[in-house]
């Protein structure tokens, strides 16, 4: 990824307005803070990362799982661009509101929340470019790779690695491992 595009983002989406009112004052801590009911906003570092490895291109369709705060997806609707589209996810209602409300106070256009259903992703509008997953699965959910498009990237911590996954025709993979992360459970 363009590195000069992923800076530009960071400068633009401010962290500190998708943040709860009473840890706002720390948005410049490059650390993991509380957004309510046991969930967090990630650190910028680790978003950073994320975002370079999942590579969004402008124009995308991208799922966003675990939206949180909803500060990835305005992330990600910024490196999309208008003629990209975001798909938000989030299980926990009250942050799906959060989240959407950070959204349009921010102006974000490009983005829908949906509160998640049993099955992980988003397959009503499947396939993907890209999907991000911003809390930790115990193993490689199938049902996520299949929401992919060929070519396309899935970024997604899975226990203590972040996997950076691309699928290939006849639906092989290939994973690259980043090791040496910790995140929030995949509820």
């Amino acid at each position: 990824m363009d590195s000069e595009r992923l800076e530009e983002a960071f400068d633009v989406v401010d962290r500190d307005k998708f943040m709860p009112a009473n840890v706002r004052h720390m948005a410049g801590y490059d650390q993991a803070m509380p957004i309510g009911y046991g969930q967090t906003i990630s650190q910028p570092y680790t978003v950073n990362l994320m975002l370079q490895w999942l590579d969004p291109r402008p124009g995308d369709k991208v799922l966003d799982v675990g939206s949180g705060s909803g500060w990835t997806t305005a992330l990600l609707a910024h490196l999309v661009g208008l003629k990209g589209k975001i798909f938000a996810v989030e299980r926990i209602p009250e942050l799906v509101e959060f989240g959407r409300d950070n959204c349009e106070r921010f102006g974000v256009k490009n983005a829908e929340f949906y509160t998640a259903g049993d099955e992980f992703g988003w397959p009503e509008e499947a396939p993907f470019d890209r999907i991000l997953v911003s809390a930790s699965a115990d193993e490689l959910p199938q049902t996520l790779i299949d929401q992919l498009k060929v070519g396309g990237k899935l970024v997604i911590p899975v226990q203590y690695d972040i996997l950076e996954i691309t699928k290939e025709p006849k639906d092989k993979i290939k994973t690259v491992k980043h090791p040496g992360f910790v995140f929030v459970p995949l509820l």
